[in-house]
This record gives structure tokens, C-alpha cells and sequence, in this order.
């Protein structure tokens, strides 16, 4: 499925260039109307990270969090400095439907995989950012992508299998931004090592082409911010050459 994504940062629809907050682009105050027009045009899963939560978790903005699932008919995941139980928590408590969980699975493993014990496979994303070495191992980064965790994307992936992992949300971040074209070898390579999880593609998706060459790879999602921004294709287009090439 073709998941439309928004980054947040006070209110405001922006995009970070491979994470960095120093290279901000904004695109308006207006999230909940991008989410409806995207829901009217066939999208069934909104993606959103809230990047103040990400930066400060006291700065968590749920109160507009609670306002935009509240506002569309779709499920809806959020990311962001999700950090504690409690964090999962208040979001699912917003009506959101899956959290997306980053830094935290990669740095305290024990403690997510409670989570999963106590809201479900069902209500867990774990995000998990690579940079690929040239030696070609998949690397996880951590904090915003500042550093490498020294931890493997397969070794992650399987230590959280036990726990029931179904949802993972994986990013080359040196595709991120770029309108530059998936990194599709990556997720033909770990879908078809992981059949039992659905794996959502993210990162570089700039014109259709790119969603097309998704298509064989067993991604389960795509999910697409800048292209749609900038308008390189709607997401009626975007459904309609993922279902049909």
C-alpha cells in the first residue's frame, strides 16, 4: 500500500534533509487538510512523525496528534522520540492507531520487547534507519542518525521475532530526502529473508518509476513525504501504479 507520510514540527508540515533540523523546509500549517485530501484520494494508512517529540519528549505534540487521527477515517501511525511505555501509551490513548518506535528498540531491546507484550505485535513499528558500509553491512543508526548503534539490521530484526515483530519500517538514509530512487535491493534482500514481517520501504521515493520499482520486492508499504509535497505525483497516482505498474 502506498503510506502518505507528514513530518511535523510545532504545528507546521516540514521536511528535514536526511534528518538534520539545521535544513528545514516548511510547507504550511495545514496538516489535518493534507491528511483528508490524501485519505479522499484512496490512502488507507497516514504516516506522521513529530519531530519536536523527537527533539524534547516533554515537547510531545499530542494535543494536535489527538486532533488530526480524530479528523480522518483512516488508521494512522506516529513516530518520534518515542521513548517509554508511557509514550506508547499517550499515543494509543490519541487513537493512533500503530507507534512507531526508533532509537529506543535499538538501544533498549528488553524493555520495547515488554511493550510488545503488553499492546500487541499489532500496535508496534519498530523504525529502523541503515546505512549501508562498504563492506555492505546494513548498519543501525540511532539518535537521529548522529551514530552508528554497531548493531546489524538482521541481528535487530531477529531478536525481536520471538516477541511476534510484524511491523518494520526500514530507511536508507542516505536515500532520505533525495527524490532519488528506493534502495530496492535492500528490501528485496530482507523481505524475502523475513517473510513473517511486513515491511514498509522508506526513503528516496521521487517519481513514479520509483514506486514501480517496488513493486516485486515484498514490501507490504511504501511510504512517500517530499514527492507528495512537491507534487511529482498524487496519491491516486501513486495507489494506481502500485496496484497496477
Amino acid at each position: 500500500m502506498i503510506i502518505p507520510a507528514l513530518d511535523l514540527i510545532d504545528g507546521m508540515v516540514v521536511r528535514l534533509h536526511q534528518g538534520d533540523y539545521g535544513q528545514q523546509r516548511d510547507y504550511g500549517r495545514d496538516p489535518l487538510p493534507r491528511l483528508q485530501d490524501y485519505e479522499a484520494q484512496g490512502a488507507q494508512l497516514l504516516h506522521l512523525v513529530d519531530l519536536t517529540g523527537a527533539k524534547d519528549p516533554a515537547k510531545r505534540q499530542i494535543a494536535l496528534i489527538q486532533k488530526l487521527v480524530a479528523g480522518v477515517n483512516v488508521p494512522v501511525q506516529v513516530g518520534g522520540g518515542v521513548r517509554s511505555e508511557d509514550d506508547v501509551a499517550a499515543l494509543l490513548d490519541a487513537g493512533v492507531a500503530r507507534v512507531v518506535v526508533g532509537s529506543t528498540a535499538v538501544k533498549a531491546p528488553q524493555d520495547v520487547q515488554r511493550w510488545f507484550q503488553r499492546f500487541g505485535a499489532d500496535a508496534l513499528v519498530l523504525a529502523l534507519d541503515v546505512r549501508i558500509d562498504d563492506a555492505g553491512n546494513k548498519q543501525v543508526a540511532v539518535s537521529g542518525w548522529q551514530e552508528n548503534s554497531g548493531v546489524t539490521l538482521e541481528t535487530l530484526v531477529e531478536s525481536y521475532l520471538p516477541a511476534g515483530l510484524k511491523h518494520v519500517l526500514c530507511t536508507d538514509i542516505s536515500r532520505d530526502g533525495t527524490l532519488s530512487g528506493s534502495n530496492v535491493a535492500l528490501y528485496d534482500e530482507v523481505c524475502a529473508r523475513y517473510p513473517q514481517v511486513a515491511f514498509q520501504s522508506s526513503g528516496g521515493i521521487g517519481d513514479l518509476a520509483d514506486i514501480r520499482a517496488l513493486r516485486g520486492s515484498g514490501v507490504g508499504g511504501v511510504i512517500v513525504g517530499r514527492a507528495l509535497l512537491e507534487g511529482k505525483f498524487n496519491v491516486t497516482e501513486a495507489i494506481q501504479c502500485w496496484q497496477n505498474g
